[in-house]
């Protein structure tokens, strides 16, 4: 898995990754709210070890705002504060499990693979591309903080683009991507759902990421198309 440590104890923090690299995991590590939540926004990690007392942002108030930003990351507070409000508090703000402080590391790795026991074989997979982020599973995509519902056409339009970003896709590929391969689609039908598209992706003063190029097809690509 891939394991988010947010500790703002640095030689803690570092015992606990190297505890879980010994594990076979994936480690990257935080060390104040204000980073929590960037990284919890912008990257996919199956599973977050949060801190409560963090500088900055507490631990509450991150789970919190990430779940209010519809982010599903399986997340484990890691606490001193031991009182049952504390623990109530907690898991009403969106954490799936409580662990107080101090603990012995083999809790901790019993509890990470029971967590790796709850994710799916085979999870659906996410797909990013700067800060454009998509879930398939879900028929959305956030661009920043903005999460933006799309329509089954579109989300496979776009799951096709981020995975072929920084090159040309051919109106031809996109069709049989977004209709399958029989599909009588017209380029001008495409170019409806690639507006459509544009128009929920990129709002005024954000950079534009989905650029058209004329005759060919459209291309994912930060900066102006060649």
């Amino acid at each position: 898995m891939h394991i988010l440590i947010v500790e703002d104890k640095r030689s803690f923090a570092t015992h606990m990754g190297r505890a879980l690299e010994r594990e076979g995991h994936t480690v990257s590590l935080a060390y104040d709210g204000h980073q929590a939540l960037r990284m919890g926004r912008t990257a996919a990690y199956d599973l977050m070890l949060l801190d409560v007392m963090l500088p900055g942002i507490d631990g509450f108030d991150v789970i919190k705002t990430l779940r209010g930003d519809r982010l599903l990351t399986q997340t484990i507070l890691v606490s001193a504060r031991d009182s049952m409000e504390d623990m109530i508090r907690g898991l009403d703000s969106g954490a799936d499990d409580y662990l107080t402080k101090p603990f012995a590391l083999d809790v901790l790795l019993a509890k990470v693979r029971a967590t790796e026991r709850r994710i799916p074989l085979a999870p659906p997979q996410v797909a990013q591309f700067e800060d454009l982020i998509l879930r398939p599973y879900l028929c959305e995509a956030q661009r920043g903080t903005r999460v933006v519902p799309l329509t089954r056409t579109e989300c496979a339009l776009l799951e096709t683009l981020i995975r072929r970003a920084g090159t040309i896709v051919p109106h031809r590929i996109l069709i049989e991507e977004g209709w399958g391969l029989d599909a009588d689609v017209s380029f001008d039908s495409l170019y409806v759902f690639i507006r459509g598209l544009r128009a929920k992706l990129t709002k005024p003063g954000e950079p534009e990421l989905l650029h058209t190029i004329r005759g060919v097809g459209y291309s994912l690509r930060r900066g102006a198309a060649c």
